[in-house]
């Protein structure tokens, strides 16, 4: 980490922390993890969001082989209504795991979901909400957080998805082309994932939505 990164980490936990976000610093993937163990209680009902970044760390394997009860929709074999019928059960799990597409530097959470039901698990439901994410998810503020979502984190994610989407093809949301373009604005593929769109800003739950940020790239 640069004196530069590590200054913008801590401006942007203080304004977290402002937000009545708690934030955590993890230097490497192996203190996350930690910090999520020390941030969960054993026999908790747990599950998460869909998240590259939960995987890199090896959190996904944690919930698996650690003393929770957890909500896995991976599980071989699902059919669609019984992953649909987890979705719901997060609601009202312990805690819901979950990175972001960005967090601005005034402590601002910012999530796009195709499905939804990871930004309405941020918003509203589970009792505790663990965001783990790499310091490359930092940005100035909105604006560069749509930037970042139209040109990274949704190209990265529909091509990991194998997605029918303009992004997925081009690397870039189809909304660049248009110099006025709004947000929300995009394709209208039935596979495009960025159709729910959730800033978490100022929280009246204080501590519920907790933050720690990684000091290695993660995820999209």
């Amino acid at each position: 980490m640069k004196e530069l990164d590590m200054t913008r980490v801590e401006k942007t936990m203080e304004e977290l922390r402002k937000n009545n976000m708690p934030a955590y610093f993890a230097a490497t993937k192996a203190e996350a993890v930690e910090k999520v163990k020390e941030l969960m209680n054993e026999g908790e009902t747990v599950t998460h969001g869909g998240s590259v970044t939960l995987a890199e760390c090896g959190i996904t394997e944690l919930l698996k082989n650690g003393d929770y009860n957890y909500l896995d929709r991976s599980v071989p074999g699902l059919t669609r209504e019984q992953v649909q019928e987890i979705y719901r059960k997060a609601f009202s799990c312990d805690t819901y795991l979950t990175s972001a597409n960005a967090i601005t530097e005034n402590g601002m959470l910012f999530n796009t979901d195709g499905n939804s039901n990871r930004v309405a698990a941020i918003v509203f439901g589970p009792k505790s909400v663990i965001v783990v994410a790499g310091y490359n998810k930092i940005v100035k503020d909105l604006d560069e957080a749509f930037l970042r979502l139209r040109t990274v984190a949704s190209p990265k994610n529909t091509q990991r998805l194998n997605c029918a989407t303009y992004c997925a093809k081009t690397g870039k949301c189809v909304s660049m082309n248009d110099p006025d373009a709004q947000l929300g604005d995009g394709c209208k593929s039935e596979q495009r994932i960025c159709c729910s769109y959730v800033v978490s800003a100022y929280q009246r739950v204080k501590d519920r939505i907790k933050v720690i940020i990684v000091g290695e790239e993660l995820g999209y």
